[in-house]
């Protein structure tokens, strides 16, 4: 590409090196969660949610564990200022669910936002300017100790109207577009707005540290973060906060690396909506700690749900490769991962192990809500042996032997292929009894009598063969050995019988048999048939007839 010189790097790193946070490695503990939707979420959408549905999506918040939600900027508009008083009057916010609202600070925005509290339980007034380089030289034009005055004097007003009110709201404040802010500045500001409000421990402030725009890769993001946690006052009573958004696509590494640098608390949306390219999802950094074995304090349990109610009050579409929310995210189309996701399905039934180890999947789908019939082996023209054997032993109960879960997967393979479209489980199971099960042309037997016979078997069988019938006896060292005989006699078939397995296919009195038969035809390949019936002798003689007819 052309002109890259036009850009430079608009980050600033901290005065000292601050590293620690790379010495770990993996988030120990939740962080305390703060859901965005209802304010960044909301104001990115094409068209915002309306009363009704912005109720319903903060029920939903609710019930999946936030117990902070930002619920809007109630100064901006009518519609955000109803919302926020509908939730007072109606009493829809729970005891232990704190609403957070947004302000700028400045004095009229402030005082119209205490006006809109009045009367909620558990508050935080969040206040906010930015102090960017940028901003300060285009969109001020003020000096450093002008910013710095904005804030304080936000941070003196909101103190003042609180004890006006006679409440006890907690307060947050946020250097916005704090990536773009020389550290040290940031630190300035921070520490001025914190010696306002005096936090204590039993009343600690919230210093947001935005990633407004991401100007950097993560590691720089962390070390600007540990250097605050460093070098902030009241630092036992301050809870810090990060809102990452995803600019570079690198919000959620933000936000870890974030929380091991010494981040208390992470403010995002579901499924990364917001603006330009989003917010941190929320799903994913929780869910990234509940694979490592850490408790997220967040209820993802019924994802299909949540992802259902999330694009219909949003408009929005999750993307099918959103990681743990996705429709695809699962899914193994490819034959080897097929087979080693059964392998390892396997091998977790037999050994029981204490922990989740199979292989590509990083958990385990059914703690999403997720089932592995639907979700995880998806067959297509990529696919294998594997997984269609997956489908058919765990959905319908088939326990093939390997080569003939191999013919059977060639099978399904070339039909997807045909067709240029995925097969569903209960088209796989059709396309094996089409090609595989009681297949009676051209040859099929019609009666079968045997007798015990000087230590062996005598049998007479009745088949028929391309319209003609015919009446032939044989003798073998089994039943199914004495019918093949019968059969090769008959019409001067010429194969060997290599493979036989049987078993049942419901465990019940009334339960039927199913029988496989592979036989080796003089070039050295392979056919195959199986038999249901529940007579396993019938069903032995159907599954040969089968193989016959494929050979």
């Amino acid at each position: 590409m052309k002109n890259c010189s036009k850009y430079k790097r608009q980050y600033f790193l901290p005065p000292v090196r601050c590293m620690d946070w790379a010495e770990k490695d993996y988030v120990d503990h939740a962080p305390i969660w703060c859901s965005v939707d209802l304010r960044d979420g909301n104001q990115a959408l094409v068209i915002p949610m309306n009363l009704e549905q912005k109720i319903e999506f903060f029920k939903m918040l609710v019930k999946i564990g936030f117990k902070e939600i930002e619920v809007g900027f109630p100064a901006a508009s009518e519609t955000e200022y109803t919302f926020l008083r509908t939730l007072i009057e109606e009493n829809l916010i729970p005891d232990d669910v704190t609403i957070q609202v947004l302000t700028q600070a400045r004095e009229h925005i402030i005082k119209k936002t205490f006006e809109a509290v009045k009367g909620a339980k558990n508050v935080i007034v969040h206040v906010y300017n930015s102090t960017s380089l940028a901003q300060r030289e285009q969109v001020f034009k003020k000096s450093k100790e002008e910013i710095k005055k904005i804030a304080v004097d936000g941070a003196v007003l909101l103190k003042q109207l609180t004890e006006e009110a006679n409440a006890d709201y907690r307060f947050e404040y946020s250097p916005e577009s704090f990536t773009g802010t020389e550290p040290e500045y940031a630190l300035e500001v921070c520490n001025a707005v914190l010696d306002v409000w005096q936090p204590t421990a039993d009343k600690k402030a919230i210093i947001n540290l935005p990633v407004t725009v991401q100007h950097s890769m993560p590691h720089v993001y962390a070390s600007q973060i540990e250097y605050m946690c460093k070098n902030l006052k009241y630092r036992e009573n301050v809870v810090v906060s990060l809102h990452p958004h995803n600019d570079r696509g690198c919000g959620v590494a933000d936000a870890e690396m974030g929380l091991l640098a010494g981040a208390d608390r992470i403010e995002g949306t579901l499924f990364g909506n917001g603006e330009r390219t989003g917010n941190v999802d929320i799903v994913t950094l929780a869910l990234n700690m509940y694979s490592q074995g850490v408790e997220p304090n967040l209820d993802f349990s019924n994802m299909t749900q949540i992802s259902e109610k999330y694009e219909e009050f949003t408009g929005m579409k999750i993307n099918e490769r959103s990681p743990y929310s996705g429709a695809l995210v699962f899914a193994a189309f490819s034959g080897s991962h097929q087979d080693a996701i059964a392998k390892g399905m396997h091998w977790l039934e037999e050994k029981k192990p204490d922990h989740w180890t199979v292989p590509y999947l990083p958990i385990d789908p059914k703690d999403l809500g997720r089932n592995y019939d639907a979700d995880v082996i998806r067959i297509n023209s990529q696919s294998g042996k594997g997984g269609v054997g997956y489908i058919l032993e765990t959905k319908y109960g088939l326990n093939l032997p390997a080569k003939m879960r191999e013919a059977m997967g060639y099978t399904a393979k070339a039909v997807s292929d045909h067709t240029q479209k995925e097969l569903k489980p209960e088209e796989i199971f059709e396309l094996f009894k089409k090609t595989f099960e009681n297949v009676k042309s051209p040859l099929d037997i019609t009666e079968v009598h045997f007798q015990q016979k000087d230590g062996g078997i005598t049998t007479q069988v009745t088949s028929e063969f391309n319209g003609r019938s015919i009446t032939t006896e044989a003798a073998g060292n089994g039943r199914l050995n004495a019918v093949s005989n019968a059969l090769k006699k008959a019409y001067d078939f010429q194969y060997d019988l290599v493979t036989y397995q049987e078993h049942a296919l419901e465990q019940s009195s009334s339960s039927k048999a199913i029988a496989y038969v592979g036989i080796r035809k003089p070039d050295g390949s392979l056919a195959w048939g199986a038999g249901v019936d529940p007579d396993i002798i019938r069903a032995s003689i159907d599954a040969l007839v089968t193989a016959i007819n494929n050979r």
